[in-house]
């Protein structure tokens, strides 16, 4: 029924919300000031095991400006989340202040709120604690585990296959704990109107958060609304509440007045996540000419003490390649650190790292290119769930990307490439992740004053997902984009999908569509009856929808009528529809298929060993990720995860001081990221195939999946510059010293 010059889906498209960043408009959580507010600092444990013996806060409850101090005597019930409840899933398992036990350094023991912020934090360095200390288990290797471990996917007889297989690896391969560090620091504004609750919130998922928030505060759901309207990056970390959310909430509950925190850097190497240390052991046997006859993935990773947190590094092993014989198998370890939290790319990325890896050297083994090896082992179906792939071109993305990187250019010979008196080294690797839909709800109206809003209870995490929205709506009605509203980042709009997975892009798009469709339909139908209409006793059938207007389908837009006129003769503000999207494992299109994205990753490094320097000098990737509906912020996010998997290849690294468990580097200081100096050249090119399963446009997400296999692509290149093999990230200059290869 709508029709539209030229489809703006698929086009390069400034982000919408562009300009109220730019200008400083744009409201993040700690952005929100209210009369009365106060300030709140919490106060951290010194040890990292043991039992708070003694608490004084006489000291801190005296200091000018201080209103209430709050610690585990006093803060009052609050409660776990449901167990099993997915619609309410906690960072934490305990509660703020729940006991008077300490699992880690940093751990929230107590929080003082004053009349300001200096108030808050001089009054919070004066509450003293004594603790009764206990065995610290922070010990980083976990080779000495003799535990369980839980089975996973398996299939065929590994361990007959790998004895027999001419040609094997056995190798571990270790990733350290990162820490989540986004420019936006963890926040939380909680604002009491009677008993309801508005939480202004640094937050991957308002609906969620409004459940849990809820659930730990024990109150109705109806009574909490969450707001995030902008979110300065999250990277996974801001998925679910921490316990700072519901420490806030009771403070404005018990003062009458709003109260405002804001986590310290410092605090955030302890209280909002990480992705925790992952030990991978993975072997793999091959015939002589290169196919796979068998491969294991076992993989441990830390968890703090009460958590069970698995990060699913043999996600993507089952199905990437074709092996009649795989078995995985996982167990946690648990340490006194804080809760870990899904990062970019949880489980597929330090799950790739090591069985990439594993495939690089087995290609070193058997004396085959590593491209070759893997083009050979392409799987033709995914053969853990024994179901076709829904859309799957992971050979085309190697073919693309060697083109493109020059990869026939290639000498195989370590420390042979030079280039302006640097050694240059080449690496590749693979890169996948899982594509879902999840449940979304939209509504489209349109508007008496000529304008069109859309409105969802999803979050943009500064990826453009207000900009995907404003895509959709102009491609379905031909409203220019100055005059469409989107309104995201609140829990008392309808329903929308966290943001995390990667998985908002294609869970919106249809729940826009559907929506938009459906308004249209009740305009048309308006139309038709209205008095002095153009189009007043047609069918709606035979009307079509074009850049605003209703008019016939035989006839130009110009014949019909504005929808605004619409509106104001039929005497209505406005008119509105729903739409919703069906989880893929409920849409027949989708739950009988394998839903992945799928990438390749070629790297170049530069090594001048007379100075010990190694720079990543360019990376060419190739995504395959469905329909790309914006390619400008698609390409963005995909630049971003390389540069982000330069750091996670070569600089960052959580470490930790055994006697206390303080992080060590926790700070931007010492904390080693990539910057735009550490910044290679970057080619990203998508297939752009529509992924038939995902709904109307196809699409799914690239957030993750640029990540993916950027940490082996790199140590790949470096043992090709260096000759040294790098399994335990970061690459140290420490490994390097090791090259035999030293003159350039």
């Amino acid at each position: 029924m709508s029709t539209t010059p030229a489809s703006i889906i698929g086009k390069p498209t400034p982000r919408i919300d562009g300009p109220q960043k730019t200008s400083g408009t744009a409201q993040y959580a700690a952005d929100f000031h209210f009369e009365g507010m106060a300030y709140a600092m919490p106060v951290v444990a010194s040890v990292a095991s043991g039992r708070i013996r003694a608490l004084d806060t006489s000291a801190a409850e005296k200091m000018p400006g201080v209103l209430l101090v709050l610690h585990h005597g006093n803060i009052g019930p609050l409660y776990r989340t449901v167990p099993g409840d997915d619609n309410a899933t906690n960072s934490e398992v305990r509660s703020a202040f729940e006991d008077e036990v300490v699992r880690h350094w940093g751990q929230y023991i107590a929080v003082v709120v004053a009349e300001t912020l200096e108030q808050a934090t001089a009054a919070a360095a004066a509450v003293h604690a004594e603790y009764d200390q206990e065995p610290t288990k922070l010990r980083a290797s976990l080779d000495d585990y003799a535990g369980e471990r839980k089975k996973g996917s398996e299939r065929g007889d590994f361990e007959s296959a790998f004895k027999d297989a001419p040609v094997k690896v056995d190798h571990t391969y270790i990733t350290p704990i990162e820490t989540h560090n986004p420019i936006e620091l963890h926040a939380s504004v909680s604002v009491w109107d009677g008993d309801r609750l508005t939480m202004y919130e640094t937050s991957q998922g308002v609906v969620n958060h409004r459940v849990v928030m809820a659930q730990t505060l024990g109150i109705p759901v109806e009574n909490v609304r969450v707001v995030t309207r902008f979110l300065g990056s999250g990277f996974g970390g801001k998925l679910f509440p921490w316990p700072h959310c519901a420490m806030t909430a009771v403070a404005a509950r018990k003062l009458g007045r709003p109260v405002k925190l804001s986590v310290t850097r410092r605090m955030m190497f302890s209280s909002v996540g990480y992705r925790p240390r992952t030990e991978q052991r993975v072997r793999l046997g091959a015939s002589k000419d290169g196919k796979l006859l068998a491969l294991k993935h076992d993989y441990l990773n830390i968890s703090s003490m009460l958590d069970d947190f698995d990060e699913g590094c043999g996600e993507a092993t089952p199905y990437l390649y074709s092996v009649a014989n795989l078995g995985v198998t996982s167990a946690i370890v648990h340490r006194n650190v804080g809760a870990p939290m899904y990062m970019r790319g949880p489980g597929a990325v330090p799950g790739l790292y090591a069985l990439e890896s594993a495939m690089n050297e087995l290609a070193e083994e058997l004396k085959i290119d590593p491209l070759k090896l893997r083009i050979l082992n392409d799987a033709e179906k995914d053969e853990d769930k024994k179901m076709p792939f829904s859309s799957r071109h992971y050979r085309e993305c190697f073919e693309v990307g060697a083109k493109k990187f020059g990869w026939e250019h290639r000498k195989a010979e370590i420390g042979s490439m030079r280039r302006d008196g640097k050694i240059l080294g080449w690496g590749l690797a693979g890169a996948s992740w899982v594509a879902v839909t999840l449940p979304c709800t939209a509504t489209v109206e349109f508007h008496a004053n000529g304008r069109v809003s859309v409105r969802s209870g999803t979050q943009d995490i500064g990826t453009g997902t207000y900009t995907i929205f404003a895509q959709v709506v102009h491609e379905k009605t031909g409203i220019p984009f100055d005059r469409i509203d989107v309104v995201l980042g609140d829990s008392a709009l309808p329903d929308g999908p966290m943001s995390g997975g990667s998985m908002v892009t294609g869970s919106v798009l249809n729940a826009i569509s559907n929506a938009s469709t459906a308004a249209i339909k009740k305009l048309a139908t308006l139309a038709t009856g209205v008095e002095g209409s153009p189009v007043h006793g047609e069918k709606p059938d035979d009307l079509v929808f074009t850049e605003g207007r209703i008019h016939k389908k035989d006839q130009a837009p110009v014949s019909g009528v504005a929808f605004a006129d619409v509106l104001r003769m039929a005497r209505l503000n406005g008119l509105s529809a729903e739409g919703k999207t069906q989880p893929s494992w409920e849409d027949p299109k989708a739950k009988n298929v394998s839903l992945h994205s799928y990438g390749a990753q070629f790297v170049e490094v530069e090594w001048e060993p007379e100075i010990a320097r190694l720079r990543v000098s360019r990376v060419v990737t190739v995504i395959d990720a469905g329909r790309i509906i914006n390619p400008k912020a698609a390409a963005n996010q995909i630049a971003g995860a390389v540069v982000m998997g330069v750091g996670m290849g070569l600089l960052e690294e959580t470490r930790y001081d055994q006697r206390t468990g303080q992080p060590i580097n926790g700070n931007m200081a010492d904390y080693l990221m990539a910057t735009c100096a550490d910044a290679p050249e970057i080619d990203v090119t998508f297939l752009d195939y529509p992924d038939p399963a995902m709904g109307e446009y196809g699409a799914r997400g690239v957030g993750e999946i640029g990540l993916a296999g950027v940490a082996a692509a790199i140590t790949a290149a470096v043992h090709h510059a260096t000759g040294v093999r790098v399994r335990e990230l970061p690459v140290r200059i420490e490994n390097l010293l090791e090259s035999k290869i030293l003159e350039a």
